[in-house]
C-alpha cells in the first residue's frame, strides 16, 4: 500500500513580528530532517465564506502521517514552541491525502 502525503496547515495571528520571524527562520531546519517542504505561505487575501480570525497561512506537506507525528514530538521542534506562542496566535490541522 503506497503511502499518502501529509499536511499540516498553521493558522496564524502574529502578536511579535521579531519572535515570529525567529521562529520562521528556525522551523525548517525542524521538518528537513522528515523529508517535508514548504508549499505555501501567505496572507489573507479575503475570506470568500464563513468566518476565519487568522491573518497568515502555512501549509508544509510531509511524506506520510507519521512524519508529521515525528516532527511535531522531534526535540528540536519542541524547543521552538515557547517561541511560537509568545509570536503568535497558532493553530495547526494536519490532514492527509
Amino acid at each position: 500500500m503506497e503511502s499518502k502525503s501529509a499536511y499540516i496547515i498553521g493558522h496564524i495571528t502574529v502578536k511579535d513580528a521579531e519572535k515570529w520571524a525567529e521562529y520562521c527562520r528556525r522551523v525548517p531546519d525542524t521538518v528537513a530532517p522528515w523529508g517535508a517542504s514548504l508549499v505555501f505561505r501567505g496572507c489573507n487575501a479575503q475570506v470568500l465564506a464563513g468566518e476565519h480570525r487568522y491573518t497568515d497561512t502555512v501549509v508544509i506537506r510531509f511524506p506520510d502521517r507519521s512524519a508529521v507525528d515525528a516532527w511535531h514530538e522531534s526535540a528540536a521542534y519542541r524547543e521552538l514552541i515557547p517561541i511560537r506562542q509568545q509570536a503568535a496566535d497558532v493553530v495547526i490541522v494536519s490532514y492527509e491525502e
